[in-house]
């Protein structure tokens, strides 16, 4: 599997601001356009960063915060828009930010409205904007149920604002174990995170340490393979990714314990896991509101069960690359399929499907699920498969490999 995109870009923030030379080994595979975005944001921004041709990247952090050198182009990479604009606030200057026309559309307001109340100015509550800094820090809340990038931006950057940061994290939080993964990020950094509370969490101003690593494969990337096992039958063993479910890990390990449940069994072993379909596949009753990007893995699998599945907790999910629960229940539907989106949750019953193409709406984790049910079901197309490249451009060179 290539990075995860989640662990390398929180990585390369950190790095960025650290005290010394960080060096992250993104591993053999291309990691993809949103982890190229936030290595293009932070030159934009100032910071000391070369990238080889062997996926090593090298940051200098920044003794002294950086005046931006020019604008930042986020692409379609939400954590990248989020992320740089926090790092943007840091500094003493005017920094413009902008991306796609879809993620122009995705949320932002709430982390605006953050950094203007830790000091910050801007000139729009979404993109494209400007943002003026510096920030000073303080006591600050921000939403928690239409994306956990706002509280892991804040905290990435706290341990350099001036009086740190105590956050308050306001109602449901969806994708808790981002913010987890950020806290654990910081923590192998040297950066001392007060949180009592889930909802509660205090970072003073300290120095972030320097360090080399090798970036782990992509949990979400791994569901992929895993489902292929699941619809087709055989095993798959995704080799650099760990499956167990540990706090500060990827939470979308998840995806494989719903697997357990389905009927496949799932060895995981230090650094690799095997996935095996066992009998016939049951569907099941889930909320995934803490591994939502998994859903739509979970949903072609679930066109293959004796029973109905229903996946909940996923209403954010209308808001990312695509609306994604309709995007799903289309390309469901379109293949003959029995699914019904709701406000917040996707059912799925047996059915049996047929050919037919299925639009992806420039989603890549939308192509990359019906790509896996195209193994099994024969004619199924995608149009705009060419978005895997988001985050996994090497996905059809490894669907490829699952038929040596």
């Amino acid at each position: 599997m290539p990075a995860s995109k989640s662990i390398a870009n929180r990585e390369l923030v950190l790095s960025a601001i650290a005290d010394g030379r960080s060096r992250l080994d993104l591993g053999t595979l291309d990691p993809g356009d949103d982890v190229r975005a936030m290595r293009q944001a932070l030159a934009s921004l100032g910071y000391d960063i070369d990238w080889d041709q062997t996926f090593q990247v090298t940051i200098r952090g920044a003794e002294r915060l950086p005046h931006a050198v020019g604008p930042v182009q986020a692409g379609e990479a939400g954590t990248v828009a989020r992320f740089a604009l926090a790092l943007a606030a840091l500094a003493d200057g005017e920094t413009r930010i902008d991306g796609s026309e879809r993620l122009r559309r995705r949320p932002l307001a709430p982390l605006v409205s953050a950094l203007g109340a830790l000091g910050a100015t801007t000139d729009a509550d979404g993109l494209p904007l400007t943002v003026k800094g510096p920030i000073r820090g303080g006591p600050v809340a921000v939403p928690g149920s239409e994306s956990s990038q706002f509280a892991s931006a804040l905290l990435l950057v706290a341990p350099r604002t001036e009086r740190g940061i105590d956050l308050e994290i306001t109602g449901s939080l969806v994708s808790a174990p981002f913010v987890d993964l950020t806290i654990a990020a910081l923590r192998r950094r040297g950066v001392t995170v007060e949180a009592p509370t889930v909802d509660r969490i205090s970072i003073k101003p300290q120095r972030v340490k320097a360090r080399s690593l090798e970036i782990p494969g992509d949990a979400t990337a791994a569901t992929y393979p895993a489902a292929a096992a699941a619809i087709c039958g055989g095993s798959v063993t995704v080799e650099n990714v760990d499956a167990h479910e540990v706090r500060g890990g990827q939470g979308d390990v998840r995806f494989f314990s719903i697997l357990e449940e389905m009927g496949c069994g799932v060895s995981r072993g230090k650094g690799s896991v095997t996935v095996r379909r066992v009998g016939a596949l049951q569907g099941v009753v889930a909320n995934v509101r803490d591994c939502s990007d998994v859903f739509p893995s979970l949903a072609v699998v679930a066109t293959q069960c004796e029973t109905r599945t229903e996946l909940g907790g996923i209403a954010h999910t209308r808001l990312q690359e695509s609306d994604r629960i309709r995007a799903v229940a289309d390309g469901i539907n379109v293949l003959g399929g029995r699914a019904t989106a709701y406000a917040d949750s996707i059912r799925i019953e047996p059915a049996p499907l047929h050919d037919g193409t299925v639009d992806a709406h420039g989603d890549h984790r939308v192509a990359m699920a019906f790509s896996i049910l195209g193994l099994q079901v024969p004619g199924v197309a995608i149009e705009g498969a060419d978005s895997v490249s988001k985050t996994f451009p090497d996905f059809f060179a490894m669907l490829g490999e699952l038929g040596r």
